[in-house]
């Protein structure tokens, strides 16, 4: 699995290979990256986890309507800010495991060039400078478009991901300094 050109800890390995398995054809990519946050991990699950809501922390996502209820299988249609090649993606949710804090969903529409995405994230406690902190791990997989090399589609996906990450960072650090530490309203 790349790992966007930057080495894993032994403890960031470990969780990778317990939850971020994939299971990779020839014409496809995948990678992992990692992301460390200066906030405890009972908030930074609190925005993770709301598939109803990624707009919280995702920065190209305008708005997401939802279809059923907040179990797994449920859709979501989501709208992506104007800027990128798309302007809507349909998500299924895969798992929501709120004990081990692994979200997993898979693309299944849009127009789009991203077809047989699914991406794993995980949640993990840590203590950075001595305080509680979260360890966030993003893992994807998806197919190569006709017309572009494996790299150019994995760099894409990773410069997204890289990106909703830092904002998760932002975002959860903000809340936390603020002495917003209790978890956010999982009921709409």
């Amino acid at each position: 699995m790349n790992n966007g050109g930057e080495q894993y800890s032994a403890i960031e390995t470990q969780y990778i290979r317990r939850h971020h398995k994939h299971d990779l054809r020839d014409n496809q990519c995948s990678s992992a990256l990692v992301k460390h946050i200066k906030a405890p991990v009972h908030l930074v699950w609190s925005l993770v986890r709301r598939f109803d809501q990624p707009q919280k922390y995702k920065p190209f996502v305008s708005r997401c309507i939802m279809q059923g209820d907040l179990g797994i299988g449920s859709v979501r249609e989501v709208n992506v800010k104007s800027g990128l090649p798309a302007t809507t993606s349909t998500e299924r949710l895969e798992q929501l495991d709120d004990e081990e804090h692994i979200l997993g969903i898979r693309i299944v529409g849009g127009d789009h060039r991203l077809r047989n995405y699914s991406s794993v994230i995980t949640v993990h406690p840590e203590v950075i400078d001595g305080r509680p902190g979260t360890m966030v791990i993003e893992s994807f997989v998806v197919d190569v478009p006709e017309g572009n090399t494996r790299d150019e589609t994995c760099y894409f996906v990773e410069a997204l991901i890289r990106c909703n990450l830092s904002s998760l960072a932002d975002v959860s650090e903000r809340m936390a300094v603020q002495g917003r530490t209790d978890p956010i309203n999982v009921n709409p």
